[in-house]
């Protein structure tokens, strides 16, 4: 058994789960880990070389031919496909619109999941997703579910220069069989809709101690 632990941030597309997940690890010396990326790389790696997303076999056939390598590059996640790393290509507009198809593929995420879980045979970590506190780390006490009220989230989309649809993402994301998108058991919800970036962290925080998490001098 693992002496490392987890901290679960889950919700849906432009919550802020991203941005509260990367200043929960830098505050408090943990990895940061984007399990989203993993998901995008693989997509990307797939529209890179013409796989039918529409033919789930034709995806777990180039799944099991692809190299893909998680690690950590100072207390930030990292992925690479076949020894290169996709970088800003991850943000794509055709990555956008076709992820939540790949994510939704049974053998996509059981081949993440298992990479997500061995980032904590060497570091406590912050993970951020979808499926974190209800099937990478389930037995996690330290589980927060961010959401914000659509609109907001679809004026972050676009702030941010993604169009795709923050409705579509949901109903894709929540209706899926495998993992669907849901607030996890014993997970805190925190809405960001009328929270700062500084002002999300003190209250995640807050809820990390009210859910057991020792945390000194912050």
């Amino acid at each position: 058994m693992s002496s490392h632990f987890a901290i679960a941030i889950d919700g849906p597309a432009a919550s802020g789960k991203s941005t509260l997940a990367k200043e929960l690890a830098k505050k408090l010396g943990l990895v940061m880990v984007n399990s989203g990326a993993m998901y995008r790389a693989v997509t990307w790696k797939l529209l890179e070389d013409g796989v039918d997303l529409t033919n789930e076999d034709a995806i777990e056939t180039a799944l099991r031919a692809m190299d893909v390598s998680c690690g950590v590059d100072g207390l930030l996640s990292t992925v690479s496909i076949d020894g290169i790393d996709p970088g800003e290509a991850l943000r794509s507009e055709e990555v956008n619109g076709k992820v939540s198809v790949v994510a939704a593929v049974a053998a996509v995420r059981d081949r993440l999941v298992g990479l997500q879980r061995n980032y904590l045979l060497s570091s406590d970590v912050v993970m951020e997703g979808r499926d974190i506190g209800t099937v990478v780390f389930p037995e996690t006490p330290y589980k927060i579910y961010v959401d914000a009220d659509e609109s907001v989230r679809a004026q972050r989309r676009v702030a941010v220069g993604e169009v795709d649809s923050v409705a579509d993402r949901d109903r894709d994301d929540s209706r899926r069989k495998t993992a669907p998108l849901k607030v996890a058991d014993g997970a805190a919800i925190l809405d960001t809709s009328n929270h700062t970036i500084e002002s999300g962290l003190e209250a995640a925080i807050e809820i990390l101690r009210s859910q057991g998490l020792q945390i000194s001098g912050v």
